[in-house]
């Protein structure tokens, strides 16, 4: 690992190429598009749950990740109220747009197990529990699979 001089650089940097080994391990993307898709899951997350919320996840986040995910953010919009997921994943590529073709599915996906194993549990589960219940069944931590929040869906609620 190449030295920056500084402690908390060299830190972050190694901790964000984990997370970045993540999302390629589980997306095949490169470097690149990985970094994009981190930021671009990350930004589409934050923009849909409330500000306290999200203020508790960017903690979480190593140093130059929670850059990406404050980059653009005004903390006193209300959060965005979509509800399903193919509204997420449009969000999701829009942000995307300037980065190569990517499966936005599998980029979601890739990022929500990535964040499975980094962040903390309990602050996880806030989190999804305040996403839309169509992005919900995408978490790999949902021990029904995501059938709840199918369920749910159907009836409208």
């Amino acid at each position: 690992m190449a030295s920056t001089g500084l402690d908390v650089w060299d830190k972050t940097i190694q901790t964000t190429n984990a997370w970045l080994m993540d999302v390629m391990e589980e997306t095949g993307a490169d470097r690149r598009l990985a970094w994009h898709a981190l930021g671009a899951v990350l930004r589409t997350m934050r923009d849909r749950i409330p500000a306290e919320l999200a203020a508790h996840l960017g903690a979480q986040l190593p140093l130059l990740v929670r850059g990406a995910f404050y980059d653009q953010h005004r903390p006193s919009r209300r959060p965005e109220d979509y509800r399903s997921l193919g509204e997420f994943q449009e969000r999701v590529a829009a942000q995307m747009r300037d980065a190569k073709p990517v499966d936005t599915r599998l980029a979601i996906l890739g990022v929500f197990q990535t964040l499975e194993r980094h962040v903390e549990p309990g602050q996880l589960d806030k989190v999804v529990d305040a996403l839309p219940f169509e992005v919900r069944a995408l978490w790999p931590h949902r021990p029904d699979g995501g059938r709840e929040a199918s369920r749910e869906a159907g009836r409208g609620v």
